[in-house]
């Protein structure tokens, strides 16, 4: 296997197991658990665990965790992972209160859903205990680890916002600072929560597997971190109760698939941007692939035009399904793609939101005048697919800079509520019991040759855009796991944001500048706003890929290095 992958990563292959994740030690913990005997579903949720540890100001272990399981016998499902608005939030409390924006703070808040994400797939497809899964994210905690250049730079930028909160100052600023890299990062009090989970699942085991998984839930939601946690969020003047945390459930949602050239594409619902990746790839097969050279002018005018009708019906129509009527059959139907497609100029990028084809679409905010967005550095992904055929896709998420520590537990509580709009009335506002619009959205590839690739990355309203490209270099331009992650990416931004304050930058599109100047000279000709990312950034996305071969028995891994990402296999 040939491999020109600039970083000088080869694509990992192994013919047993493989993970990639957002963090080099995520993944051993994951992989340690396959050598164990665990299942994809055991190992995910051992590395999805560990990144909340690992990437603390991208990931929180009291946050979403958004997955997709995809069994051997074919079965595929969606747990959603994601909180919802607690019970007593006022609808209009941010347009009466807040002048219309989503504050810092406790009142963006909403249920944490991770614990429950992972503690609900191991009930319904692992075979290991909630202790056996949290044996690396403790000691990662307890122990620490290298303070590595991303975390340093996040936090380093954020470093006023840390210091807003004693708590997340005493964490996140050690001594009065951000860590330098290479020092030592410790979590202590984030261990001793976890440790509080596994000891309450140890003195339930004498019950079986299920009543210690249950314990362990229980320990979080009903017990005494519950307790921590709503009293801390009252007095902070925030909306979440103690029945809030003791209801709360992920919802086993329907998957959206779609057939595409031979293969099945796979995401989640339109609660979070999933279906958006399915609706930009069927536009832009429509438009026509074939024939266009690799990040040729043309073929990126493309996919950009694409992704922006796929993101304006995003912006018209996303929403919690369960409060919105989202249409997405018609929205993924062959005739509303090919009416996407038709309103697309091969000679010109439209120059900013595409106009609603469905109903009267959404108030656009003005156009915003900095010169880039404000991008929020959050999220993480895992991988995994093991010697059985199961696949696990997660994309685990909540950053820490916008919201306090729960003090004395170490947790950071969700603040996901700020992808939600503060309007009611918007398909994504907000109303109590509703989920927010989620950014983190886990994809699969059911092969044509019978594997299965799962695959995802963080980057906010990047994601799709990064997600689409590297699926494209792999199943359309034949290259390696690696060199598909890594060839230089592009994005759009022509599009509100999906985070506060819903920044809005018609006609912007950034490019990695290992795409060549004539290319971007090209680009701006076709009438985008064109400007240039170094020549890898994190901004870009940090795809990570799995995909079993089995015309040859391998199993392939690729993972980003535009973060501290690694794949493992054997």
């Amino acid at each position: 296997m040939t491999d020109t992958s600039p970083s000088g990563r080869p694509t990992i292959s192994g013919t047993r197991h493989a993970i990639s994740a957002g963090h080099y030690l995520a993944a051993a913990a994951g992989f340690a658990i396959l050598e164990a005997g665990g299942n994809a579903v055991d190992a995910g949720c051992a590395a999805g665990l560990a990144l909340g540890v690992l990437q603390p100001d991208l990931v929180s272990v009291a946050g979403v965790a958004p997955i997709l399981i995809r069994k051997a016998d074919g079965t595929v499902e969606s747990i959603a992972g994601l909180g919802h608005w607690p019970a007593s939030t006022p609808p209009d409390v941010f347009m009466r209160e807040h002048g219309g924006t989503m504050p810092i703070g406790v009142r963006r808040m909403v249920v944490p859903a991770a614990p429950d994400a992972w503690i609900t797939a191991l009930r319904r497809h692992g075979t290991m205990s909630f202790g056996d899964i949290a044996a690396g994210a403790i000691r990662y905690a307890r122990d620490g680890y290298a303070t590595y250049a991303l975390l340093a730079e996040s936090i380093e930028k954020q470093k006023a916002a840390y210091a807003r909160w004693p708590q997340n100052a005493a964490i996140f600023l050690p001594g009065g600072r951000p860590p330098r890299i290479g020092e030592l990062f410790r979590q202590t009090d984030l261990a001793n929560s976890l440790t509080f989970m596994v000891d309450q699942e140890r003195a339930a085991a004498s019950g079986g597997r299920e009543a210690g998984l249950q314990a362990a839930h229980d320990a979080f939601y009903k017990g005494d971190l519950a307790q921590q946690i709503v009293r801390f969020i009252k007095a902070e003047g925030g909306f979440l109760s103690a029945e809030d945390m003791a209801s709360f459930a992920s919802r086993i949602e329907p998957v959206v698939r779609r057939p595409w050239r031979g293969h099945e594409v796979i995401t989640c619902g339109p609660w979070c941007q999933g279906p958006a990746l399915l609706e930009a790839l069927l536009i832009a097969e429509k438009l026509g692939l074939d024939g266009l050279a690799h990040n040729s002018p043309q073929y990126l005018h493309v996919i950009t035009e694409a992704l922006k009708g796929a993101l304006a019906d995003r912006e018209y129509h996303f929403g919690d399904p369960a409060f919105t009527d989202v249409p997405l059959e018609t929205l993924l139907s062959p005739a509303h793609i090919a009416r996407r497609a038709a309103a697309i100029d091969l000679s010109r990028a439209h120059p900013g939101l595409p106009e609603p084809i469905l109903g009267n679409g959404t108030e656009l905010p003005p156009a915003t005048q900095e010169p880039l967005p404000k991008i929020e550095a959050d999220t993480s992904y895992v991988a995994v697919v093991d010697r059985w055929g199961n696949a696990f896709s997660a994309t685990p998420s909540d950053g820490s800079w916008n919201v306090p520590v729960v003090p004395g537990t170490g947790l950071v509580i969700s603040g996901r509520g700020s992808q939600n709009r503060p309007d009611p009335r918007h398909p994504a506002g907000v109303a109590p019991g509703k989920r927010p619009r989620l950014t983190p959205n886990p994809a699969m590839v059911l092969t044509k040759e019978g594997g299965v690739m799962p695959f995802g990355t963080p980057g906010g309203d990047v994601q799709i855009q990064a997600m689409l490209q590297v699926m494209l270099n792999i199943l359309h331009f034949g290259m390696q796991v690696q060199d598909a992650i890594e060839a230089p990416r592009v994005a759009t931004y022509s599009f509100p944001s999906s985070f506060a304050p819903y920044e809005y930058f018609p006609g912007r599109l950034a490019v990695e500048s290992r795409i060549p100047a004539e290319t971007r000279a090209a680009l701006t000709a076709l009438g985008h706003e064109v400007k240039d990312w170094p020549a890898t950034t994190w901004l870009a996305g940090s795809v990570e890929v799995v995909l079993s071969e089995p015309s040859t028995g391998l199993i392939h891994a690729g993972a980003d290095p535009r973060r501290p990402a690694y794949a493992i296999a054997n």
